[in-house]
């Protein structure tokens, strides 16, 4: 399990790999990850978007970025939660993801909260620094 808190929001981030999605043949190794954001702060914020830097075991970089996170631009209240899953393909057996989130508090300030980085690592495998 991986933790960041930023401005009271706390991110868990759990990443697992997925062997029937991945084709190691193909180079193709796909991991879920499953990621829960507490609002520990004294008012309402919402999730307006995600960006998300992601580099497989080769160093090579690739940049996401989009409105909310599957879809959907959750509001938490105080002590309120929010878990969603994704997944993530890459092309080498590990790599490393990290990110942030913009939010909008209940009095309309946007701020940054950041995502863990976290490892895509085979299980038994080594963990690679990537």
């Amino acid at each position: 399990m991986y933790r960041a808190v930023t401005h009271d929001i706390e991110v868990q981030v759990e990443p697992s790999f997925l062997p029937d999605h991945s084709d190691p043949d193909e180079g193709r190794f796909v991991w879920a990850y499953q990621v829960t954001i507490a609002n520990h702060s004294d008012e309402k914020v919402q999730l307006l978007s995600r960006y998300w830097h992601i580099t497989d075991g080769l160093g090579r970089a690739q940049e996401v970025r989009g409105a909310g996170v599957v879809g959907e631009q959750p509001e938490l209240g105080p002590d309120e939660s929010y878990r969603y899953t994704s997944v993530c393909p890459l092309p080498t057996t590990s790599g490393i993801m990290t990110g942030r989130y913009t939010m909008r508090s209940a009095s309309g300030a946007l701020f940054e909260v950041d995502i863990p980085a976290f490892s895509l690592d085979l299980p038994g495998a080594d963990a690679t620094v990537n």
